[in-house]
């Protein structure tokens, strides 16, 4: 399997074109002899296609084989002239065209794969069927998204994802045009449940990290937009494994009128968590089902889709209880090694509950107007529990003579204990129509408008202290109840123009009003693309555009429980540079993608990251940028699977106002303060490397082998309540290789087709997670010293683990 790996670096050179091709170049003149501009050359059957220059010159990229080529020109008609080509031959052409008087118009020929992006700024297109087989701790849709670039997690067990330096509350998230919300509360990865998105459920998968259209919402960093499945026939799925089980079932009535799909997932993390190191009782339990029902409500077989219903409905319930009992972290270097031993007493307990439900009625007025009407809502009740006390101990080892390994001398000592009694219930409504009316067929209309209402409703009492040395310190104190209903609005309208067959222009404007803090925002966007003439393989495209994050609830919260009504709406410009290649290697197609962007962010609200917990200042007191550069190629590295090799180069800084710091003398003396200027972001990582690879035996494909491979530079830390060393330190990479083997039994179709048995397939698959058994970092905690010397202290993330998993089909 690995005499494949070698290949992934050939396609880093794409310029290397397969002999396979052949090329056809020419000239379309009029009976006069004179030379014809803009007239369509295309293949039959195929989307290759391009149109005549200003001397009636034209020039394709073929393959080497019998084709038949079309030739047409408005009031001429149509020419077909078939051709056969030999491998890397050049054929030149010279066709006259004949009047036609009798024409009443033109016919484009304008082709485009589904998965054809070209059109489209900083967009990537997913395979769902990749999804299933990529190995992961929890076969979590979002683990996909962190193998592309720009997109970033260090943490397995966490479904949160960061794009282009963004953090994890600026990506919106849609299923079926319904926009998606994540529970509140959550502090650590291992409390959480699987993403929403099931992807038993997935047709389609759209992701952008960055310069989106208007139509979509009100984040800074992405967008993923998911359509589920319409079925057509009986079918379904179960599967299992050491962390949990899914179950899929979709269906159609006999007329095709009415669609039917249901999903149930249920994960236990126990397995996994016995590798962090705080030893203890694991119970942590998610459960969710979903079903989507597409009910056609068009009059008779003539109007057929004209009018439809969609229903998505939603249960999630998260329980998660851990009591620990004791941690012992090795740490420092090998010539000086420390370590920290616990013992804990108590328990936490994080559980949530949510529902989700939402209603799409789309209904075509005419062949070229279409409007939908989106009715959605959320309920979610969460509660944080907890009552955990710490007896630590930090010494140093001994590397030397008999007590190797033991304490040599203790060097602080204490208890440390957190409090928690938090509830939180969000109840959020919206209700929103999407217009689309195309004008003509290079032009398209697109325009709508939302409101959305809010209601949440928090109670936080937390607490907790210190006491190191006889010192009692203070460590936090929260004691609030809070409660906030707020409408929002907001509009889009955007115009998509084909300037002609290669070349397409989208721009338009974005407007969002929020009663509580009485802003209104206006975001112009726009998009430009267009595929060379002479290179039909080759695009362009860039965006420039305004981005709005109208506060949540979470960015009101200060550190000290109080909503501030004053805070605006973070504001980010994109500017994004970008080209596709494709181009073939071994007779199999490949992609190439590649952009710089830029993002220049006022109104910033500063956060800082503990774990997957976002604790904002709730102050619009900051600056920010973030420059970087993405590259991918995919393509079929192996016949018939799928693969990509990502890469994602960044940089992000901000600047806070009015974080300044004492200046001292040689003498340690203070002589005055200034501002620390241009830090680095929590989520500041320059670079980041994703890989997706599939393999198969060559004569046995349903014996295939899939890598997942990740790696992260370290990202910026620093202790608590120390605004002068406020992510200050680098942190260690991240990096992670999940492998996975599978077996793929099918059953012989004539005895599925005469139902003696209900089994389609049987896939069997052994993963091995955290194949390198990285010791990767997920936080940090701070203990002193008795000299007054704070360590800062790594708290791991899983190690090397087994799965064994399996999908049946029937």
């Amino acid at each position: 399997m690995l005499r494949y790996l070698p290949v992934w670096f050939l396609l880093l050179f794409p310029l290397a074109v397969s002999a396979q091709q052949a090329r056809i170049t020419g000239i379309i003149l009029n009976p006069d002899r004179q030379p014809l501009e803009m007239a369509t050359v295309a293949v039959k059957g195929t989307s290759i296609a391009t149109q005549t220059s200003a001397d009636g010159q034209f020039e394709l990229r073929v393959p080497a084989q019998e084709l038949v080529l079309l030739v047409r020109y408005l009031g001429y008609k149509e020419l077909q002239q078939t051709v056969t080509l030999q491998p890397n031959e050049t054929l030149n052409l010279q066709l006259v065209l004949q009047p036609n008087p009798q024409q009443l118009g033109t016919l484009d020929v304008r082709g485009k794969k589904e998965q054809d992006t070209r059109e489209q700024v900083s967009v990537t297109k997913l395979d769902p069927r990749d999804i299933k087989t990529l190995p992961s701790a929890y076969g979590d849709f979002n683990k996909v998204l962190v193998t592309l670039p720009g997109v970033t997690s260090n943490n397995e067990l966490s479904s949160t994802y960061s794009v282009r330096g963004g953090n994890y509350d600026e990506n919106l998230v849609y299923v079926n045009n319904i926009e998606i919300y994540r529970p509140f509360l959550i502090t650590a990865a291992q409390q959480e449940g699987l993403s929403f998105v099931n992807p038993d459920l997935v047709e389609n998968i759209s992701f952008s990290s960055g310069g989106w259209q208007p139509k979509y919402g009100d984040k800074l960093s992405s967008v993923l937009s998911i359509q589920y499945k319409q079925p057509k026939e009986v079918a379904g799925s179960v599967s299992g494994g050491l962390t949990g089980g899914t179950l899929h079932l979709e269906t159609a009535s006999r007329n095709k009128k009415i669609s039917y799909l249901f999903g149930a997932r249920h994960k236990n993390g126990q397995y996994l968590l016995q590798g962090l190191q705080v030893d203890g009782r694991y119970n942590p339990v998610f459960t969710d089902a979903q079903f989507y029902v597409s009910v056609d409500l068009s009059g008779d077989s003539v109007r057929r889709g004209r009018t439809t219903l969609g229903v998505l409905g939603s249960y999630a319930r998260n329980n998660f209880n851990v009591e620990p009992e004791s941690q012992v972290t090795t740490f420092g270097t090998r010539q000086a090694p420390l370590r920290l031993s616990v013992g804990f007493d108590g328990q936490e307990l994080m559980e949530y509950t949510t529902y989700q439900a939402g209603l799409n009625l789309n209904h075509r007025f005419s062949d070229s107007y279409t409007s939908e009407v989106i009715i959605s809502a959320v309920h979610s009740w969460e509660r944080e529990f907890r009552d955990v006390e710490a007896y630590y101990r930090l010494c140093d080892v001994s590397t030397t003579g008999n007590n190797i390994g033991e304490c040599q001398q203790e060097l602080g000592f204490g208890t440390q204990y957190d409090h928690a009694r938090n509830t939180l219930l969000a109840r959020i409504g919206a209700a929103e129509i999407r217009n689309s009316w195309r004008l003509s067929q290079q032009s398209n209309l697109q325009f709508g408008a939302k409101i959305s209402s809010e209601h949440i409703s928090d109670k936080l009492s937390e607490y907790g202290f210190t006491d190191s040395a006889d010192f009692v310190s203070q460590n936090a104190f929260l004691n609030a109840a809070l409660d906030l209903n707020t409408l929002r609005y907001s509009g889009y309208v955007q115009h998509t123009f084909e300037l002609d067959s290669l070349k397409t222009i989208t721009y338009g404007l974005r407007a969002t009003y929020w009663d509580y803090n009485q802003e209104l925002n206006i975001s112009p966007r726009v998009q430009y693309s267009f595929i060379t003439r002479r290179n039909p393989d080759l695009s362009f495209k860039a965006a420039l555009g305004v981005y709005y994050q109208p506060p949540f609830y979470r960015e009101l919260r200060n550190f000290a429980g109080e909503l501030n009504p004053q805070l605006k709406a973070q504001r980010s410009v994109h500017a994004i540079l970008g080209s596709d290649y494709l181009f073939k290697s071994w007779g199999r197609d490949f992609k190439l993608t590649a952009e710089a962007y830029y993002k220049w962010m006022t109104n910033v609200i500063p956060y800082d990251i503990d774990n997957v917990r976002l604790r904002y200042y709730a102050r619009n007191n900051a600056k920010a940028y973030a420059a970087g550069f993405d590259v991918r190629v995919n393509g079929e590295f192996i016949p018939g699977a799928e693969s990509w090799l990502s890469l994602g180069l960044m940089t992000t800084k901000e600047n806070v106002l009015g974080d300044s710091v004492f200046v001292y003398n040689g003498q340690g003396e203070i002589t005055g303060k200034q501002e620390q200027g241009y830090l680095r972001r929590p989520t500041d990582q320059l670079v980041n490397i994703g890989v997706f690879f599939q393999d198969h035996l060559p004569d046995n494909p349903t014996i295939r082998m899939y890598l997942n491979l990740v790696y992260g530079s370290g990202l910026p830390f620093g202790p608590p309540r120390r605004p002068e060393y406020r992510n200050a330190f680098d942190g260690k990479s991240y990096k992670r290789i999940d492998l996975g083997f599978s077996k793929l039994i099918v059953l012989e179709s004539d005895l599925v087709e005469r139902k003696k048995v209900s089994l389609e397939s049987l896939w069997i698959g052994l993963e091995v997670l955290n194949l390198i058994d990285a010791k990767n970092r997920v936080s940090y905690t701070y203990v002193s010293d008795v000299n007054g010397l704070t360590y800062a202290i790594p708290n791991f993330l899983t190690g090397r683990r087994l799965n064994l998993r399996f999908v049946a089909k029937f």
